[in-house]
């Protein structure tokens, strides 16, 4: 093994980003230097309080959490609770946190962790919104040269759109900075819907983690119990996607994915499609390929990669 990866989580939580921070403070690959929260799924407040109670329940209080953007860079926040509960958490009873956020805001602390790493060495992992990392790069511009790739859950092509027809929320809630960070030059790998559709939960395996019995597969349970029942109603499947786990899933296990290097902008005007990931997947123009766009996944290599590291926590 080599040296773990340096990351940023930015992130909105959120069931399915408990999961994905819970993966990446499970991994002896991956370095967490810090979570930097958003508004998103849940108003800035909540987001924050659920990043700590995350870490907590990780065991992982040396895990520095920054609170950034309460809204959007141009519009309003768009929140998510019909989807996520309440809380953001809502299926699991997590202790309060016996810790509590840096001083510093997330966006400054982005800027100056890039500046302060070598160029090419912290991956951002945006899980929500590009609110922060849309401003970081507006503030700093010099830092888009120093991140060594942007890998984020966000988007759809194939499967349009989620909380709208044409858009994927993270995209949607901010399109503005997603256009930011998409013109930005930086290394981008993009998890879209088309991929996170096909990593559903499951009766068996949300099992398998209750049988396991820690705290923490305890509740992993219970917060994809709650988070299915939105999906399954919705779209008529038997489980949910679990969206945000796929960017840490990548950053440890690569091969789970494959897709194509395309180009994607973002529509900031229109009424009808705003928020939409206009992604280039058959080359029908000659825009410049600026992410890696997934469209599949190994389904069963994911889920056992997520039983494997959630046990041991």
């Amino acid at each position: 093994m080599g040296t773990a990866r340096k990351i940023i989580i930015d992130t909105d939580p959120g069931q399915d980003d408990a999961v994905a921070i819970l993966l990446a403070l499970a991994s002896n690959d991956l370095d967490v230097l810090g979570l930097t929260t958003v508004a998103g799924n849940v108003p800035l407040d909540l987001t924050t309080l659920n990043a700590l109670k995350i870490c907590e329940l990780a065991g992982r209080k040396d895990v520095p959490v920054f609170a950034g953007c309460d809204r959007p860079l141009r519009h309003d926040l768009v929140t998510a609770e019909h989807v996520h509960g309440k809380t953001g958490l809502d299926g699991a009873d997590l202790s309060d946190p016996s810790f509590s956020i840096q001083d510093q805001n997330a966006v400054d602390y982005i800027v100056e962790t890039l500046r302060g790493h070598d160029a090419g060495t912290v991956t951002l992992c945006p899980l929500g919104p590009l609110t922060n990392i849309g401003a970081a790069l507006q503030q700093a511009p010099d830092i888009a040269d120093r991140i060594a790739e942007i890998v984020l859950m966000g988007g759809a092509y194939f499967e349009v759109g989620n909380i709208t027809p044409a858009a994927e929320f993270n995209i949607f809630v901010d399109p503005e900075a997603a256009e930011i960070v998409f013109k930005a030059g930086c290394k981008i790998t993009v998890m879209p819907l088309d991929v996170t559709h096909k990593a559903l939960t499951s009766r068996a395996w949300i099992d398998e983690l209750r049988s396991i019995n820690t705290p923490v597969t305890n509740a992993v349970a219970g917060l994809t119990d709650f988070f299915e029942r939105f999906d399954v109603a919705k779209y008529g499947g038997t489980g949910a996607p679990l969206h945000d786990p796929c960017v840490i899933a990548y950053l440890i296990q690569p091969d789970l994915f494959s897709g194509r290097n395309v180009n994607v902008e973002i529509e900031t005007e229109s009424k009808l499609t705003r928020g939409m990931t206009v992604a280039d997947w058959w080359g029908v123009t000659d825009r410049p390929k600026n992410a890696m766009f997934m469209g599949d996944i190994d389904r069963n290599g994911y889920f056992s990669l997520l039983t494997q590291h959630l046990r041991t926590l």
